[in-house]
């Protein structure tokens, strides 16, 4: 299956208007997490989500990625309502990687990566050598080639991690949503993840939308910034040096943090 020739030259790969997002509150009220948010995610954009725990990072990025409905507003990929794509297409443009994947019956690792190439066949078509090549390809890019006979459930949860990314990859979408990509991951393990995901970003094949705790490595990647502060109201976003500032990023966490550049990188550490 191809990508849709409806998209709209020069849009936007993922548009937000006025943009809600609201979970159950303590009684029968919903709660507002934010309102009114505009955002616009072009193609070679790299997109970091910040907040504290609880700010609703996750109920954002699951909101932007058509898993759950806006309480308020529009979203639209490429140019076009997010419900206005069959879903088959929409997979063809849109990747998204939760939090946590959980896998409720063993098998071969190659054949969950394969699951990336599903969207891009047609009903009566199997998988070929071709798209064997490509997620074989993926496990490689994330370390993990000679795992294509493991059992997936016999995995670690970095390990795990890693196949979701190939996955991904295997799929292919020019816009990628990810919640927590580095969870469980070792420190080197989450420099290469990371860097290997800007790098389609930097050669302008892809938009990213990620969360990421570690405000250092956030930094490391982005060249934008939504920041959520949890209350309500609408959330900072744009370019990230306007953002990423230690006088914005102490009010969002409630504690004071200072920024320090070594070695030609910027470092966030707690004042």
């Amino acid at each position: 299956m191809s990508r849709s020739p409806a998209a709209i030259p020069g849009a936007p790969l993922l548009q937000a208007q006025g943009l809600g997002v609201q979970v159950p509150g303590p009684g029968r009220e919903a709660r507002w997490l934010l309102r009114g948010l505009d955002l616009a995610v072009q193609a070679g954009q790299c997109w970091v989500l910040l907040g504290r725990n609880g700010a609703g990072k996750t109920q954002l990025l699951s909101t932007l990625a058509g898993a759950r409905p806006p309480a308020e507003g529009m979203l639209a990929v490429a140019g076009h309502p997010l419900a206005a794509w069959p879903l088959a297409e929409l997979a063809c443009w849109r990747g998204y990687v939760p939090q946590q994947v959980v896998d409720a019956f063993p098998a071969p690792v190659l054949d969950v990566v394969l699951q990336g190439r599903h969207p891009h066949l047609s009903r009566w078509h199997w998988e070929g050598e071709a798209d064997s090549a490509l997620a074989r390809a993926a496990l490689a890019r994330v370390g993990l080639a000679g795992f294509e006979g493991r059992d997936v459930t016999t995995l670690s949860g970095g390990e795990r991690q890693r196949v979701a990314l190939a996955t991904l990859l295997t799929q292919d979408p020019p816009l990628a949503l990810l919640d927590e990509p580095l969870a469980h991951l070792d420190l080197a393990q989450q420099l290469r993840m990371l860097d290997l995901l800007a790098e389609d970003v930097r050669a302008g094949r892809r938009a990213l939308v990620v969360s990421v705790h570690d405000l250092s490595l956030a930094q490391r990647v982005a060249t934008h910034a939504l920041l959520l502060d949890g209350q309500g109201g609408p959330a900072l976003a744009g370019p990230v040096e306007q953002v990423m500032r230690e006088d914005t990023l102490s009010a969002a966490f409630g504690h004071p943090l200072r920024c320090r550049e070594i070695d030609g990188r910027r470092w966030w550490l707690p004042a």
